[in-house]
């Protein structure tokens, strides 16, 4: 059986949350293990640092200030990064970025703090792990300047066009794709760009309990996403493609492995 990795879990902060085990071990039953768990700002990446420690080696997490958040970067939060990056169970700084889409922080906040977590990502010679949605020029214009610093960078549920993708690839980033590619209104063209990335560049993600595929028959009564279903994610990417899902799958666990620097 294939084995996957779902790099990019809410677990914290959300509806997840109350059912900690049960969608670890649903996930499990999948081959669906380690699971990713993003930290969106301080409290949460201190939240999940601790809820990690309850499942070794099922769990890991990422560190750092979404730019939902950016607003409240302040002169501690670089040190709060820093100290949540020298523990085991963090394996990247992020989700930072720029976010243009929703403007929750001001565009100069966002900046701001997207410069400074790429700048510690850079000294701690970390992955980072980044968001951006319609501000694909700042983004790019920013992570320019760090980008020849950092030892890994993924662009997380990428749901961009393909003049934005071709920038990525030559940044060299890793991109993560989610189950916005099964969704007949939005996911159209990243359907037919999917097959542009690199085979060595591409992650596949739940974003969950966000994006659950809309294609997926039968829906969860829930409807709410889970890391068990990154496997149809992943069948459903396979075949648009155009490739075996099994050599795809495994594909795609070594990307993983390899950005986070974790073992089999």
């Amino acid at each position: 059986m294939p084995q996957y990795m779902d790099i990019a879990v809410n677990l914290i902060g959300s509806t997840l949350e109350k059912d900690l085990d049960g969608v670890i071990n649903r996930a499990l039953l999948h081959h669906v293990s380690p699971l990713i768990v993003i930290g969106s700002n301080i409290d949460e990446s201190q939240q999940a640092q601790q809820v990690c420690l309850c499942y070794p080696n099922q769990l890991y997490t990422t560190a750092g200030i979404h730019p939902h958040h950016a607003k409240e970067w302040d002169e501690q939060s670089s040190e709060a990064i820093r100290t949540l990056a020298l523990t085991q169970q963090v394996k990247a700084i992020g989700e930072c970025g720029l976010d243009y889409n929703r403007d929750y922080s001001p565009r100069p906040q966002q900046r701001h703090a997207f410069a400074k977590q790429l700048e510690l990502a850079c000294e701690l010679n970390m992955p980072v792990l980044m968001h951006e949605r319609d501000a694909h020029q700042d983004f790019i214009a920013i992570l320019s300047e760090y980008r020849p610093h950092l030892p890994k960078a993924l662009l997380h549920c990428f749901t961009g066009h393909r003049e934005a993708l071709l920038k990525y690839i030559e940044q060299d980033l890793y991109i993560g794709v989610t189950g916005w590619v099964c969704d007949e209104r939005r996911g159209t063209e990243l359907a037919q760009i999917v097959p542009d990335i690199p085979n060595d560049r591409i992650l596949i993600e739940t974003d969950s309990p966000y994006l659950l595929p809309r294609s997926m028959r039968p829906k969860p009564k829930s409807n709410k996403n889970e890391p068990q279903y990154l496997p149809y994610i992943v069948d459903y990417v396979a075949k648009l493609r155009a490739q075996p899902t099994a050599l795809f799958a495994d594909q795609v666990y070594q990307n993983s492995l390899a950005f986070f620097g974790l073992k089999q």
